[in-house]
Formats: structure tokens, sequence, C-alpha cells
């Protein structure tokens, strides 16, 4: 990145009024603004603010202010200097200090003294759990580095206390690779095998919209930022459809709310194509300059009219066809794609699909036209570089799915699966409650013979199970670097407090590990501040985060108004030569569910299992005052499907597939379609009301694409408890 990259931007840049087009190419990074904020970093005045980002699964990705007392953290805030989120937290985050300095908080390391599961443990020095833990493993990496399997996913989207020093190591260990798999996959592949890349249109756009359809996103709950400019867009005329299953929050807030079955969304998108096509609501000049595929798609397109969509998702022709009408003659228009709609079978396909509407109409020609999903493939991280694939020389090490960890910890060593898993070190996750089909997964867990390490602040599901807790840090307490799938901003986080207790950072335990192993590579002492650096690639972009904490991406405003796509073709990829090498079919099409409720049988409803507004999978769910927000697990249920069934409202019931049980109150609403319960998640299993939580009922197949879980194709049936037992 050469001289002169870098120029200061003023406050609100998503307003519509003030953008003009960057001159700079991609690949570099430019300040936002500065912050309106004392920043001191020598940690010896009584009082301080530091800046610092939001480290979870969100595509906010909110920077952060923390204020600092005597080296007490007091306030968490957001950052008013930040232009994407301007000051503005989620309930969750807004509580962090109160996470931080939780009275359960585990603050030294701990081994296990009863049976796996019986959260039984007692304190042990960081030097006796460091040299048993890296004895253990050498010993087990002697017979087979490959029983060695490392599982972590997004409990900090950090990407130095993510995967760096860890990546770093079980490459030299030459440990099982992970397939991180179990949230976005099958849209990533979707949208890439599309598009490219995960990218997209520019969210502050989207205040400028006249039509933005909000597709398997409760934004409000999830996309809080991005809802702050729908809403801009709203007192500005925009018209706004909320496309999904459950009736939101979201949707209680748009003008139309479109309540297809699960699993369906790819039906409807072709739906709309078939609309456009022959009403002729079509940018042929965009769709033969700029598109690849297009004689198939038609065809296919074709081949589904409105009543036929219709019948397949369970809502009126009439509703499809309106859309339609507005997609093909509202400009600019956009879509706000989030990822519950790909947590099925036909996930990928459905992306596809979608991803395929902006090119028809020509709505990427207007900087407030098009999709966004993700926006993370705008960004150029270096990640061979944090996590050194090179470490593992002619190895070639099998790879695990994290979403069958069920099925695979239960697996004997064979030819075709390798070695039995013998250990496994978690950090960033909870598999054991979030993780489909958990009553496998519990079994897995609880194996005498599986030597199990967890890097945790709490003692979760899945740290009741372990051999050795290490107590890490919180996003307060480290350095780290954050990038985005929600804008184009990068984050910088810097240590607010000193670790309370004996925490340690992720990077500072494996470290350690790899000294006890003997791992020599100076790759192992690089320090977090030179990761951060290294992870985004040029010392003038971080000196800019250091004194700004945030900067932007100059991405075009209009990213694809003349082509330009990431794809091999550099086209939007209607056809995937790419699919049809893979044995794929190459067009997208609707791919049905492996479960698909029809109302009879021993499972007549679909459930999906959307969060629950105050957690965040399965963090914030031990913090007493969001938990006091949310009461208790819920199912909710539509009154038609809970009258057959002698449920009423605040009933306990038992909710059942041949995987398993769970115990949750009903709630009747209209938030549930007819035929479909939401049970909302993820309530820790042992805070639940049987010992178990909502991924005791789903499966692990996988999605047609991506090689992801199938959360939201799942049928069960729901049954009232008696009395006695729902009341003792």
């Amino acid at each position: 990145m050469g001289e002169g990259l870098w120029e200061r931007r003023p406050r609100r840049e998503w307003a519509p009024a003030d953008r003009k087009p960057s001159p700079r190419g991609r690949g570099s990074y430019r300040t936002l603004g500065v912050a309106k904020c004392a920043t001191i970093h020598n940690m010896t005045d009584a009082i301080q603010v530091v800046r610092g980002a939001c480290p979870h699964d969100c595509p906010d990705t909110c920077a952060l202010l923390t204020t600092v007392e005597n080296g007490r953290a007091t306030k968490v805030q957001g950052n008013p200097a930040h232009p994407m989120t301007d000051g503005v937290l989620c309930t969750k985050v807004s509580r962090y200090a109160e996470r931080t300095y939780h009275p359960e908080r585990v603050l030294q390391p701990l081994k296990r003294v009863g049976p796996k599961g019986s959260g039984q443990f007692e304190p042990v020095s960081w030097e006796a759990a460091l040299d048993d833990i890296a004895a253990r493993l050498q010993a087990i990496a002697a017979r087979d580095p490959q029983a060695v399997l490392p599982y972590s996913y997004a409990g900090t989207m950090g990407l130095v206390q993510g995967e760096s020093i860890s990546a770093r190591f079980f490459h030299q260990l030459g440990a099982s690779l992970l397939d991180r798999t179990i949230c976005a996959s099958a849209g990533a592949e979707g949208l890439t095998q599309t598009l490219g890349n995960k990218v997209g249109m520019k969210v502050q756009f989207f205040a400028e919209s006249k039509l933005i359809v909000i597709w398997g996103s409760n934004s409000i709950g999830s996309n809080l930022h991005f809802w702050r400019i729908a809403q801009e867009a709203k007192r500005q005329g925009a018209r706004l459809v909320c496309i999904d299953p459950r009736k939101t929050e979201t949707a209680d807030k748009c003008h139309e709310h479109i309540a297809l079955k699960p699993g369906t969304d790819a039906a409807l998108a072709l739906a709309l194509m078939h609309e456009l096509i022959v009403h002729g609501w079509l940018d042929q000049d965009y769709i033969d300059q700029h598109t690849l595929g297009w004689a198939g798609l038609r065809e296919r397109a074709l081949q589904w009219p409105p009543e036929r969509a219709a019948e397949v998702c369970g809502v009126p022709a009439l509703q499809i066809r309106r859309l339609a009408r507005d997609w093909g003659t509202t400009k600019p228009a956009a879509i706000r794609l989030n990822y519950g709609m790909q947590r099925v079978r036909g996930g990928g396909n459905a992306v596809r699909a979608i991803a395929c509407l902006p090119a028809l109409t020509g709505a990427w020609r207007h900087r407030a036209g098009g999709l966004l999903m993700s926006s993370s493939g705008h960004f150029p991280v270096r990640r061979a570089a944090l996590q050194r694939p090179d470490l593992l020389g002619e190895r070639r090490p099998r790879t695990i799915n994290m979403s069958t960890i069920g099925d695979d910890l239960l697996s004997e060593a064979s030819p075709v699966f390798g070695p039995r898993i013998e250990a496994l070190v978690v950090y960033n996750s909870n598999p054991v409650a979030v993780a489909p089909e958990s009553g496998k997964v519990v079994q897995g867990f609880a194996r005498d013979d599986l030597f199990t390490v967890v890097l945790e602040h709490f003692r979760t599901d899945t740290a009741d199970h372990a051999d050795y807790i290490l107590p890490a840090t919180t996003q307060l307490e480290h350095w780290d670097i954050h990038t985005t799938y929600g804008h184009t901003d990068v984050l910088l986080n810097r240590p607010a407090i000193a670790p309370v207790g004996e925490a340690r950072t992720n990077t500072d335990i494996f470290r350690a590990l790899a000294a006890r192993m003997g791992f020599e590579d100076a790759c192992f002492a690089d320090t977090d501040e030179q990761l951060c650096r290294m992870a985004i690639g040029d010392d003038k972009d971080f000196d800019v985060l250091l004194q700004h904490g945030f900067a932007s991406l100059p991405v075009p405003d209009a990213p694809f108004a003349q082509g330009g796509f990431p794809s091999p073709s550099g086209r939007c990829e209607f056809f995937s030569q790419r699919l049809a090498d893979m044995g794929q079919d190459g067009l997208p099409d609707h791919v049905p569910n492996y479960e698909v409720a029809t109302g009879q049988g021993p499972y007549p409803l679909a459930m999906i299992s959307p969060p629950a507004r105050n957690f965040l999978n399965s963090t914030f769910v031990n913090v007493q005052s969001l938990r006091d927000i949310e009461s208790e697990p819920v199912l909710e249920m539509h009154p038609e499907d809970a009258t057959v069934r002698g449920i009423a409202d605040g009933d306990v019931v038992r909710v059942f597939n041949d995987r398993g049980t769970y115990h949750c109150k009903a709630r009747l609403n209209q938030r549930a379609r007819p035929g479909v319960v939401n049970g909302l998640g993820i309530w820790w299993r042992k805070l639940g009301l049987n010992g178990t939580n909502v991924n005791e009922l789903t499966s692990q197949h996988l999605t047609d694409m991506g090689r992801a879980p199938v959360f939201y194709d799942c049928l069960v049936e729901v049954a009232l408890l008696q009395k006695e037992i729902a009341h003792a």
C-alpha cells in the first residue's frame, strides 16, 4: 500500500448526501474520522477511555469505548465517532462489563476431579496444567497427530485471538483440520458461486433505497445498525418487505411480511424471476453485458409460475406477484439477505437464486441497489501469514466437519475415518450447546478416553465435560483486530484492563503449549501487536488504526455498476461451471428440505430455532440481567396448532422427535405461522427445564453446498406435560 492512502472522513458517512466514489482502488483502508474521546494508553491515570471493538458474531462489529477507573472497567459504550455504528450498542454488549466481572467467571486453571459432565473441578497452577496438557498431547501425537482435533468458531470474531497462534500450533503438530461450517458456509458458498466472493453493496446506501427486501433477517435483534439505516429509508418513503417464516420484531415494523414455509426461499425467488420475465421487468443490457448463463436460468424460472411457488411456499400467489412487480419496477431496490434462510438442505441453492435477482433488473447500477449478505470478501486479510499452513509441510491431515462432531466423536478408527479422536481442544466455542443433535454430542464428550481441554470464560455445558478448563481473557483484556461482514470497516481492539485473575489470552496459552511441545519456529514468538500488524499487511494501516481505532476499505460506492464481479468470468454467474464440474446443478433450483412438514405422521410440525433476542448463540445466557429479560426457554406456537393439542399459553410442553426431547414453555402468538413452531435458542443445556436445549432435536444432515448444518430443517411433535410434572 502506497503513500497517501489515508484520509479523514466526516461523521455519519452513511447519510445519503455526502458520499463521492473513492478514487482509490481496493485493498487498502482509509480513516472514517477522528475519535472525539480521550484514549489514554499508559494505563496510569485514574480515569481513562480506551477504544475497542465488539468481538461477537454480528454483522455490525461496533466500535467500543471502555471507561476504566483505577484499573477497573466501569462502562462499555458505543463510540460515537464511528460513523457506521454511531455510538449505539445492542443491549447484550452494553452489559459487557457485567460479563467481564461476572462472579462465576473462571479465573484460574481447573482440573476435573469428578465424572465428565458433573462440573466437579479443583484449582491447579498454570504450570501444572500446561505441563500435563502438553505431555498428554505429545503422547497422542506420537501415535498419530490426527487423533488431536481443534474445535473453535466465533466466540470471538477477532483475527488474532481467533485463528493465529492456535492455527500455527495445530499445523505444526499435524492435527486434524476443522471444517468451520456451523453458521454460514452454505450461504458463503452460494454467494461465492454466484458473485465470486462474499461481497455486496455498501450498507450505508440502503438509506437511499426505495424498496428494501429484508430476507431471512430479524434485523432489529441481529443487525441493529442496518435497521437504523433501513428506518431512515422508510422515513424517506421506502417500502420495506420482510420475508421470514417467523413474524419477527422486524416484520412487525415492515410494510409487508411474507411468511413462507422454512426451506422454500429458492422457490419464491424463482417465481419472482418468472414474473420479471413474463412482464418484461428486466434490464436486458445488464444481463447481456454482466451475467453468465441467462438462457438456462430463464428456462428454469419459467417453470415456476407464482401458483406453483405459492403451493410450495405456503403464501398467496398474489403476494408473490406484488413483490415481483415492486422489485421489477422500483429503483433503486435492494435486498438485505441474512443467514437464517440457508440453514436448510437447499440453503446454498436458495442463496444462489436470491443473489441472481439484482442482476436481472440492473439493481447493481445504483449504489442503493443490489444485495448484501456478507461484505467480508472485500477485506484483504493475510490469513496465510497469520495461520501459517506451510507449517504442515508435506502432511495432509484429514478434515473433520464441526457440524458432525456428534457422530465423529463416536466414530471408531477405520481406513476411511482415520484414527479415533483422542484429544479435543475447544476454544471460542460451546459445541455441547450449539452443535446439532446434541444428544450425540454429549455422548461423545462424555467418553472417558477423550482428553478434552477447554479455553473459556465460564463453566459452559462444554466446559463441564473438560479435563482442564483454562481461563481465557475477554475482549476488554487483549489485543485484536476485526473485520466485519456487515460493513467495510476494520477495527482495532486495545486492551482496556489487565487480565482479571489468572486469565490469559488464547495466543499466550498456545504459545506456552508450543514451547512445552518443543516447537522452535520463530513464528511462535510473534506478539499480539505484531499479529495485528501482520493481519492487514502494512504498518501504515496499523498506525492509522492505533490513532483512530477504525478505518474503512475504499470499496467503490456502486461496486458492480459496470460488472467486474470477482467471479472466474467477471460476471454474475447464473450458471456456475465450478458447481457443474463438481457434479452439481450449475443453475440454482429449489431443493426441498430433508424433513418436509405435511401435517401428517409422527412429527407433523416444522421447527426453526432462531436466536433469542438477548442472547447471541450461547453467549450471554449466563448474564442474569439478560436471562431475566428472556425469562425461560420458550416455544412459539400458533394458537391453531396449540388448540388441537390441548396446549394453553404458558404450559410446559414436551417437544420431541426421534433424536431427543426438549422441555420448555409454550408461548401462543401470531409470530409462529400454522404448522411451524419457533424454538428460540440457544439456552445452555444445564439451564433448560430438563437438561437439554433445542439442539437436542436438530440433525447432523448437511446442506446442498458448503457442508453446513440444517438447523431449520427439522420436524417435531409437541405435547403437553402432565400438570403435576409441569409444576414440580
